[in-house]
């Protein structure tokens, strides 16, 4: 559990600031669950979580000289957090096996979640569909809709405009209801209601 004593995490970083490898791990321990936390809701993937946080707190060792104790750690802690999982969200829009990855992982996730609402078979087919999109697309899609995610944050997690998101999405929408146009009436209520909620 994070110490809420401010004097006491001052202390600590000042004896950070100092190169104090101590001081360092106790900060770590402090804060490695509620950021892991954070960063599988947005990763999905355990190696992931393991990776970002072990290169988030590299950083903070690496730039410890210019921590400022007077200024919340936790704020900056996230925040840099916060700028890793962009960064790697960018690279996996220009890696296709990355993105084919994360993109399967979240996919994955979102079939459980809705597993109730959809039998098996429609959920597979829904599965299929996101797998024909072209890489970014699919990307796209899966931030915008299955991750729940505004056009804003996709536009800084992938860096392309909101035009050519909301184009992706179009373009998407069009391609799922084609693919579904020759499947049963309940398949297309269920599986469309459940993907186009909302927009």
């Amino acid at each position: 559990m994070v110490n809420n004593n401010h004097t006491d995490e001052k202390f600590l970083l000042l004896r950070l600031k100092n190169g104090d490898e101590r001081a360092f791990e106790i900060l770590y321990n402090n804060y490695k669950v509620r950021i892991a936390g954070n960063l599988f809701k947005l990763l999905k993937s355990d190696d992931l979580v393991k990776e970002i946080l072990q290169e988030l707190f590299v950083k903070i060792w690496e730039v410890r000289t210019q921590i400022d104790p007077e200024k919340s750690f936790k704020s900056y802690l996230f925040r840099i957090a916060e700028n890793l999982v962009h960064d790697y969200f960018r690279k996996v829009a220009k890696d296709r096996r990355l993105l084919n990855k994360i993109v399967a992982s979240s996919s994955e996730l979102y079939l459980h979640i809705e597993e109730d609402m959809l039998t098996k078979e429609d959920a597979q087919k829904l599965h299929e569909a996101i797998n024909l999109m072209p890489p970014q697309r699919k990307m796209v899609f899966t931030l915008c809709k299955l991750e729940g995610k505004s056009y804003k944050e996709v536009e800084e997690i992938m860096g392309i405009n909101v035009k050519t998101i909301s184009s992706h999405m179009l373009q998407a929408n069009r391609f799922l209801r084609t693919y579904f146009r020759d499947s049963s009436a309940l398949t297309i209520s269920v599986v469309l209601g459940v993907l186009f909620k909302g927009l």
